[in-house]
């Protein structure tokens, strides 16, 4: 805890980070897994995380996990999650900032998206700037917590989104297929 407060300091600069939803988005969504050998990386990722990483972002996973409150797994099989995820991208020379998790299904918090509790609670951790950060997820309900939060939001639209419904804060700045095309329009959008 004391190294996140030296952090913290007056007038540091604040980062910018690229928030991305786990299940559907960073791997592919099998309902439930906690499975190491069953998790690979999305297709069409690899090289926009880079360049995104290259431009300074953070990375930092945002992600519902209810299958721990639900019964279906324990919560410290996330332990094993998150290191098959980062030894997946230390291969490309990749690295994750954060790992943020909703266990929550039936008790009600503010941090299952769509509420935007995790993503203030990384910012805040991070000494993040939501103004100049972007949420990534592959349903409405990722773009509805980014958009909540202060972040500019992508959908990645490969079908997961099957409920469509609408609102002020579940419009994304951009739909895409991949992260890959989103970090294309991310950095041109930085320049601009």
């Amino acid at each position: 805890m004391v190294a996140k407060r030296l952090n913290r300091k007056a007038g540091q600069r604040k980062s910018k980070a690229i928030f991305i939803d786990k299940d559907g988005t960073l791997i592919p969504d099998i309902p439930y897994n906690v499975d190491p050998d069953k998790i690979t990386l999305e297709n069409n990722l690899v090289e926009g995380l880079f360049k995104l990483k290259e431009e300074g972002y953070l990375l930092i996973v945002i992600t519902n996990q209810s299958g721990i409150e639900r019964g279906c797994f324990k919560e410290d099989a996330l332990v094993d999650v998150e290191a098959k995820i980062q030894a997946l991208l230390a291969e490309h020379d990749l690295l994750l900032d954060g790992f943020y998790y909703c266990p929550h299904y039936i008790t009600p918090c503010n941090c299952r998206k769509p509420e935007p509790g995790l993503i203030i609670r990384a910012a805040r951790e991070h000494n993040v700037n939501l103004k100049k950060s972007w949420m990534i997820g592959d349903i409405l309900n990722d773009v509805e917590a980014g958009n909540r939060a202060g972040c500019k939001t992508t959908l990645i639209d490969n079908g997961n989104e099957t409920e469509w419904l609408s609102g002020a804060y579940r419009i994304p700045v951009i739909t895409c297929k991949s992260i890959n095309e989103a970090a294309d329009f991310i950095l041109k959008k930085q320049i601009t």
